[in-house]
């Protein structure tokens, strides 16, 4: 149970603590209800900070940062919500490659572009993917037959006994879009490094324009979660989906892609509410006509008790 009050709140935090905001702009689906306190940080070490103030006064606390592969319930979120905007990057250049370091609210495709001006090669599957680099770790984020296991160092971890520890490729424990902190839960992370190669600037360019160029024709435009299933081994779920017949499928304002039956589309007001009847019955059908369970990529965030 929480031990401060909504005046102590607002008077320790000031401007940066927004009350019973609504979180649809900050959601690359553009749906999602409220969060009873949204707290905005800039470094790794605010969001350390605002972590650890979660715990010790008993809010539940959700981190948001780029607002991809989630799906934020009509009802909003209880508690405190941290939306994380902490970007700093840096780069090194060394013999044997680039090390990059980004605090872990730094977006994808941003890192991925910055990874072009100092000629680090790796990164380019990133720039189609809009994440941050905090949920892409959490998620083993991956696109063109790469992740972020490939390339990924180390990652500074805040633990839920508020000790702070740098973790190892190995030990995350990186499988097909999930981690050792993706099972357990309760770690935050703070910041990642990468060790890329050299490259050439022109090389890594024409790269990520063939891979943008290719999420143009393959995923549609406009407000999406995501990928909404994980692909079930030797298969696509996307292709389960349009076998079913279920392109076009729409409950309310949210539809399934006709373009790609794995994204699932805000057509212009859609609810969480309507999304997850999409997601109930892309599953049953399925299930029914395959007997495959499609498992959800995206993470159900909120109150879905309301």
């Amino acid at each position: 149970m929480a031990t401060i009050s909504k005046a102590e709140m607002q008077a320790l935090f000031g401007s940066s603590l927004r009350c019973d905001e609504p979180l649809a702009r900050f959601t690359s689906a553009r749906i999602g209800g409220p969060a009873d306190y949204l707290l905005t940080v800039s470094s790794s070490d605010e969001l350390g900070q605002a972590v650890l103030f979660a715990q010790e006064n008993g809010l539940d606390y959700v981190i948001l940062g780029a607002g991809s592969n989630i799906l934020v319930s009509d009802a909003g979120i209880r508690g405190l919500t941290i939306l994380n905007r902490a970007r700093k990057i840096e780069f090194t250049a060394l013999d044997e490659g680039v090390r990059v370091f980004a605090e872990s609210g730094t977006s994808l495709p941003l890192l991925a572009r910055q990874c072009v001006t100092q000629n680090a090669a790796g990164f380019e599957w990133a720039a189609t993917v809009p994440g941050s680099i905090g949920g892409a770790v959490v998620g083993n984020a991956g696109a063109h037959g790469s992740d972020v296991a490939a390339n990924l160092e180390m990652a500074e971890i805040l633990h839920p006994n508020t000790v702070v520890q740098p973790w190892t490729n190995a030990d995350l424990k990186f499988d097909y879009r999930t981690s050792y902190l993706k099972e357990t839960g309760g770690h935050t992370v703070l910041s990642a490094t990468f060790m890329l190669e050299h490259g050439e600037r022109d090389t890594i360019q024409a790269t990520i324009e063939t891979f943008q160029a290719h999420r143009k024709r393959t995923q549609p435009p406009g407000a999406t979660i995501g990928s909404m299933f994980k692909n079930p081994p030797g298969d696509y779920a996307g292709r389960l989906i349009e076998q079913a017949n279920l392109k076009g499928l729409r409950v309310a304002n949210a539809s399934v892609s006709e373009l790609h039956a794995n994204f699932f589309v805000n057509e212009g007001a859609a609810t969480a509410s309507d999304v997850y009847g999409l997601i109930s019955q892309a599953r049953e059908v399925v299930q029914q006509q395959t007997g495959i369970t499609l498992e959800l990529e995206v993470e159900l965030v909120g109150d879905w008790n309301a």
